[in-house]
């Protein structure tokens, strides 16, 4: 069993308020738009397995550890992570013919800053979007997920609201 903290679109926020809500994570997971290197190394302070995919505001030398997709399992379910995903019935170009081939369980995407979580029923997946945990940008609330993982289960999914900008 695992406890996972997901997040997106922090545009080089941190907030002390991650490490109350992510504390207790064996994994975080961040969607893209990270915004520098110190919001990585925040993350690792709270928890020692932080996975990254780069979004389309970051830049520079310390991505190098941030892909712009993490394909990966964690228990039985596997995971797939990209910042530009899009959603089911408005996936990214590209996406869909992944989706068909790979056959994740669950898809966490970033990027829109609109917080969703939805059962795509043609691809038979979860799909995840935390939402905007930083200020920058237009949403009202500033939000990230926690969730477990055990064996094949997605379950004890909450949404966090941090406030607003």
């Amino acid at each position: 069993m695992k406890n996972i903290g997901i997040l997106s679109d922090t545009h080089s926020c941190t907030d002390a308020r991650f490490e109350q809500h992510l504390g207790n994570c064996d994994e975080i997971w961040h969607a893209g738009d990270i915004g520098d290197a110190s919001v990585l190394q925040y993350l690792k302070d709270i928890c020692p397995v932080v996975r990254a995919v780069r979004g389309n505001v970051d830049h520079g030398p310390w991505l190098r550890e941030c892909p712009p997709v993490q394909d990966f399992y964690v228990e039985d379910v596997h995971v797939w992570m990209t910042h530009i995903g899009g959603y089911p019935g408005k996936y990214a170009p590209g996406v869909r013919p992944y989706l068909r081939n790979a056959k994740p369980d669950l898809m966490i995407a970033g990027h829109s800053h609109i917080l969703k979580v939805m059962y795509d029923h043609d691809f038979h997946l979860l799909h995840i979007n935390p939402g905007a945990a930083g200020y920058q940008g237009w949403q009202q609330v500033r939000t990230l997920i926690r969730l477990t993982i055990d064996g094949h289960d997605i379950k004890d999914l909450e949404v966090i609201e941090l406030g607003g900008n």
